[in-house]
């Protein structure tokens, strides 16, 4: 296994070119097959050296984000939850008998702009894949009890989740720096929402009516496999699936014009935690904003970056520090998290950052470090490239964005183009007073992030 995995690394090293990459050389190394059927259902196919094994992925361009109606958060990771309760043809406890007797892995995730529906397991067993799949998606069906049921389990996720410490800080956070845009609630949901859930055993069925339609679900598969095949089970499994996806009408939300400080008091002894944010622009794969804003984090948080070492080695005032701009559909943030060793040390840690922060601003990035990191950048993206699994997840994130898997190809190219001037003005637009939200937890009842301004 250890030398198939080196040969497939050289190959895709190979794939990738110089440290760099060649000019207008595509990052992505295999041959992507799409249609689309008469419903509007996107079909790719990613023929990828695996024998036997596939994965297969059914996106869902609806998140949180969507989650437009006041009082119903949470319904895009609640269905996450509803799509194994079963249907007519095949119960639950049928559903799992057929992935148990594949061996397959099976699960899903939600996050703000997407819901992710994944299987991996036998290419043999393809077609089957598709037949469990085609039918909850287009089938599924839940009394009311069992509705109110998972209502109920959602509300014990939330509950355990929300005894972590990054949880309470992150709702404090979108609040915040969101108004009017659905970004303000987390993928979870506000907790009343939730609470209130069971009440709502219509509107569910309304939500996934209006937003589980083929226009608005992509079918990504990967591995073993012959495309042509693959478009022609999907015609027979698919393609009878009824159109009418509903988009919510998402609010704009206006520019961020004040800096919000907020502190929160955790009931137990606790390390101080801090979390920043800074609204930035939404993914792009046609300007160099969003590869400028990775290529900044490298710059600032990898573990060979000066902040970091500042921080973690000659000060030791932080356990842990990271921070990074997370691709979303409209715009967000760029997001920094640390926990620190002491109280009295969060303005000097806040103060630090905001240091090296001015710095990318007012002074050019080494241009030899800046290739290094686009090096890195693209190597890493490369080396991750080792499963059908991690293909089609990292293709499903431009699916998402996009709903074009070449913009993986296209951000990557941005990457490329990204100078240090680059960096000194997405940093100088992006890192405003005006546009930072910081929230703060403690135990007790300092408050450490007005200390530090």
């Amino acid at each position: 296994m250890k030398s198939s995995i080196t040969l497939l690394t050289l190959a895709l090293l190979g794939a990738v070119g110089s440290p760099g990459g060649a000019a207008g050389e595509d990052i992505f190394p295999f041959a992507v097959h799409q249609t689309t059927l008469d419903n509007g259902f996107n079909v790719v196919a990613v023929p990828y050296d695996s024998p036997g094994t596939a994965a297969h992925l059914l996106v869902v361009r609806t998140g949180s984000r969507d989650e437009v109606e006041p009082g119903h958060s949470g319904f895009a990771h609640f269905f996450e939850h509803m799509m194994f309760r079963g249907t007519e043809r095949y119960s639950q406890d049928a559903y799992n008998e057929v992935l148990k007797g594949m061996g397959a892995d099976s699960n899903a995730f939600t996050s703000d702009d997407r819901t992710v529906y994944y299987i991996v397991g036998p290419a043999a067993q393809l077609e089957k894949m598709m037949d469990i799949e085609s039918d909850r998606f287009k089938h599924l069906e839940y009394t009311e009890e069992v509705f109110k049921k998972e209502a109920l389990a959602v509300l014990g996720e939330y509950n355990k989740n929300i005894s972590n410490p990054f949880l309470p800080m992150y709702e404090r956070m979108r609040e915040l720096s969101f108004r009017e845009h659905t970004y303000s609630h987390t993928t979870m949901g506000y907790l009343a929402d939730i609470q209130a859930m069971p009440g709502y055993y219509e509107y569910s069925l309304s939500f996934f009516d209006r937003h589980y339609r083929p226009e608005n679900v992509s079918l990504l598969v990967v591995g073993d496999l012959e495309p042509q095949r693959v478009f022609d089970m999907a015609q027979q499994h698919f393609g009878d699936w009824e159109p009418g996806h509903q988009p919510s009408l998402v609010p704009v939300e206006p520019p961020q014009e004040k800096e919000e400080v907020s502190q929160i008091v955790w009931p137990a002894p606790i390390s101080p935690h801090v979390m920043i944010g800074y609204r930035a622009p939404a993914f792009s794969d046609t300007t160099v904003e969003t590869a400028a804003l990775d290529v900044i984090s490298q710059l600032l948080f990898s573990e060979s970056a000066p902040l970091y070492k500042k921080l973690i080695v000659e000060d030791q005032t932080v356990d842990s520090i990271s921070g990074s701009y997370a691709d979303h559909r409209d715009p967000y943030l760029f997001m920094i998290y640390g926990r620190i060793k002491s109280e009295d040390q969060v303005p000097g840690v806040l103060a630090t950052i905001d240091e090296y922060i001015e710095k990318l601003q007012t002074e050019p990035v080494d241009a030899d470090r800046l290739e290094r990191i686009k090096s890195y950048l693209r190597y890493s993206f490369a080396l991750s490239l080792d499963s059908p699994g991690s293909v089609a997840f990292t293709l499903s994130n431009y699916l998402i964005l996009t709903g074009d898997p070449e913009s993986v190809n296209r951000i990557y190219a941005q990457y490329e183009k990204v100078t240090a001037e680059d960096v000194r003005r997405v940093a100088q637009d992006v890192f405003r007073d005006e546009r930072r939200t910081t929230v703060t937890l403690s135990h007790g009842a300092a408050a450490p992030a007005a200390a530090g301004g």
